[in-house]
Protein backbone atom coordinates (compact mmCIF):
# COMPACT_ATOMS: atom_id res chain seq x y z
CA UNK A 1 0.00 0.00 0.00
CA UNK A 2 1.43 3.35 -1.03
CA UNK A 3 1.37 6.60 0.93
CA UNK A 4 -1.48 8.05 -1.10
CA UNK A 5 -3.68 4.98 -0.71
CA UNK A 6 -2.93 4.92 3.04
CA UNK A 7 -4.00 8.56 3.35
CA UNK A 8 -7.17 7.94 1.34
CA UNK A 9 -7.99 4.90 3.47
CA UNK A 10 -7.53 6.98 6.65
CA UNK A 11 -9.68 9.82 5.25
CA UNK A 12 -12.49 7.40 4.38
CA UNK A 13 -12.30 5.80 7.84
CA UNK A 14 -12.26 9.24 9.50
CA UNK A 15 -15.26 10.65 7.65
CA UNK A 16 -17.36 7.50 7.98
CA UNK A 17 -16.61 7.37 11.71
CA UNK A 18 -17.34 11.10 12.07
CA UNK A 19 -20.75 10.69 10.46
CA UNK A 20 -21.52 7.97 13.01
CA UNK A 21 -20.20 9.94 16.00
CA UNK A 22 -21.89 13.30 15.22
CA UNK A 23 -25.43 12.43 16.43
CA UNK A 24 -24.25 10.82 19.69
CA UNK A 25 -25.28 12.85 22.79
CA UNK A 26 -26.40 15.86 20.76
CA UNK A 27 -28.73 18.35 22.46
CA UNK A 28 -31.26 19.99 20.18
CA UNK A 29 -33.10 23.26 20.63
CA UNK A 30 -36.29 21.28 21.18
CA UNK A 31 -34.66 19.25 23.96
CA UNK A 32 -33.58 22.41 25.77
CA UNK A 33 -36.84 24.26 25.11
CA UNK A 34 -35.06 27.28 23.61
CA UNK A 35 -36.20 27.30 19.98
CA UNK A 36 -34.88 30.28 18.01
CA UNK A 37 -37.58 31.72 15.72
CA UNK A 38 -37.04 30.64 12.12
CA UNK A 39 -35.12 27.46 13.00
CA UNK A 40 -36.18 23.84 13.33
CA UNK A 41 -36.68 22.35 16.79
CA UNK A 42 -34.21 19.60 15.83
CA UNK A 43 -31.38 22.07 15.22
CA UNK A 44 -28.39 21.35 17.45
CA UNK A 45 -27.78 23.67 20.38
CA UNK A 46 -24.89 21.83 22.06
CA UNK A 47 -22.90 19.68 19.62
CA UNK A 48 -19.32 19.42 21.00
CA UNK A 49 -17.81 19.03 17.52
CA UNK A 50 -14.21 19.55 18.66
CA UNK A 51 -14.45 16.73 21.22
CA UNK A 52 -16.19 14.49 18.68
CA UNK A 53 -13.48 15.21 16.10
CA UNK A 54 -10.80 14.07 18.55
CA UNK A 55 -12.77 10.93 19.43
CA UNK A 56 -13.22 10.26 15.72
CA UNK A 57 -9.48 10.67 15.12
CA UNK A 58 -8.68 8.00 17.71
CA UNK A 59 -11.29 5.54 16.50
CA UNK A 60 -10.31 6.08 12.85
CA UNK A 61 -6.64 5.49 13.70
CA UNK A 62 -7.48 2.11 15.24
CA UNK A 63 -9.72 1.14 12.31
CA UNK A 64 -7.06 2.29 9.84
CA UNK A 65 -4.39 0.19 11.58
CA UNK A 66 -6.59 -2.91 11.41
CA UNK A 67 -7.48 -2.37 7.74
CA UNK A 68 -3.88 -1.52 6.78
CA UNK A 69 -2.68 -4.72 8.49
CA UNK A 70 -5.25 -6.77 6.54
CA UNK A 71 -4.27 -5.12 3.25
CA UNK A 72 -0.47 -5.17 3.72
CA UNK A 73 -0.28 -8.79 4.85
CA UNK A 74 -2.90 -9.86 2.28
CA UNK A 75 -5.12 -11.61 4.80
CA UNK A 76 -8.09 -10.85 2.54
CA UNK A 77 -7.39 -10.02 -1.10
CA UNK A 78 -9.51 -8.84 -4.02
CA UNK A 79 -9.35 -12.36 -5.46
CA UNK A 80 -10.79 -13.76 -2.22
CA UNK A 81 -13.71 -11.37 -2.36
CA UNK A 82 -14.24 -12.18 -6.04
CA UNK A 83 -14.24 -15.92 -5.44
CA UNK A 84 -16.80 -15.55 -2.63
CA UNK A 85 -19.20 -13.33 -4.57
CA UNK A 86 -18.70 -13.21 -8.36
CA UNK A 87 -16.07 -15.73 -9.50
CA UNK A 88 -15.06 -13.56 -12.48
CA UNK A 89 -11.27 -13.57 -12.01
CA UNK A 90 -10.86 -17.29 -12.30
Amino acid sequence: MGITSALVLYAVCWFMTFLIVIPIRIQTQGDLGEIVPGTHAGSPEVHNLKKKAWITTGIAAVLWAILAFIIIFEIITVRDIDSWMFNRMG
